[in-house]
């Protein structure tokens, strides 16, 4: 046992060594040398990810825009409002403390959080059996995934690291300096998008680098702050709201939520244990164009449908 457990700490420490020699160059990797300072978003602290915050869905159908001046969202626009409806489940392994979720080539890839516990996961799908996993160093907090030209990006929270593995070995890549939080992360074609927490998602050519575009999402003419977990569908970008059981649909160009999705009540209060956390994962299985979601320290993964309200 000591000479495997003296193996592991050796196995930690010579992987995080190479996460921190290796630094990307160019594109995605480059993205930290394309934010000027003066650009650096306000991201909460750590204290203020214990609060919740929901004013901007808080009575959102009841509260217009009071004008142009306070958006960009036309106050003539009206989102649709959705109630997700369960059309299946599958059984979870509830240890996962879920950041980022997606689906490839037959696998689901999911982030686990929490420092001292951070992992990356790859399991069979649909069965769900564990096909390969990571552990993160202690001092590093998961956060949100995206495969990317058969490299897996992982962010971490507060170390303002992007973390590269490769796919489908899940070995440690390397490690670039990343110029906000990481909270969520996706991609479309050759485009990086991430959220860091704010009501702000942040893009990038993943390819040629360049200058990070900034969009300010807004819900009937107010910003959406805690925008965490992202996911491309469609042609549209997916973000859990923290700290609610609110999906809100954002339109890529505009930054306008163009739908609302109410996912109260999905998950059973029989079936929550004292470290059951909140709503998180959005995964999009595209070969069979289903919605999935899940929860930290959830025992389920859930496939949804959308209903009008």
């Amino acid at each position: 046992m000591a000479n495997h457990m003296t193996s592991v700490i050796a196995c930690k420490r010579a992987y995080k060594e190479l996460f921190l020699s290796f630094a990307f160059g160019v594109g995605i990797l480059g993205i930290a040398s394309h934010l000027e300072a003066s650009d650096q978003p306000a991201v909460p602290r750590a204290a203020e990810r214990t609060e919740n915050h929901t004013s901007a869905l808080a009575h959102s159908r009841s509260q217009p825009s009071k004008g142009p001046a306070e958006t960009n969202q036309s106050s003539q626009f009206e989102p649709r409002y959705y109630r997700a409806v369960v059309r299946a489940k599958r059984a979870f392994d509830r240890s996962n403390f879920t950041q980022g979720l997606e689906f490839h080539d037959g696998r689901l890839l999911v982030s686990s959080g929490l420092y001292g516990q951070s992992v990356i996961r790859s399991y069979r799908w649909p069965d769900l059996s564990l096909e390969q996993e990571q552990a993160l160093p202690k001092e590093w907090f998961a956060e949100g995934l995206t495969l990317f030209d058969n490299r897996l990006y992982v962010l971490t929270w507060r170390a303002r690291l992007l973390l590269a593995f490769d796919y489908p070995t899940l070995t440690p890549v390397g490690s670039s300096a990343f110029p906000t939080e990481g909270w969520g992360l996706t991609h479309a074609q050759n485009r990086l998008y991430w959220s860091d927490g704010s009501s702000t998602i942040y893009s990038v050519n993943a390819i040629e680098g360049g200058k990070v575009e900034h969009l300010n999402v807004t819900l009937n003419g107010k910003p959406v702050p805690r925008l965490n977990e992202l996911e491309w569908i469609k042609g549209e970008l997916w973000a859990n709201v923290w700290q609610t059981d609110t999906i809100v649909r954002i339109d890529p160009n505009s930054g306008l939520v163009v739908g609302v999705i109410d996912l109260k009540g999905l998950l059973a209060d029989s079936e929550r244990a004292p470290n059951t956390d909140v709503l998180n994962g959005i995964a999009y299985d595209a070969d069979n164009d289903d919605v999935w979601v899940t929860g930290k320290r959830w025992p389920w993964l859930y496939k949804i449908g959308l209903e009008r309200q």
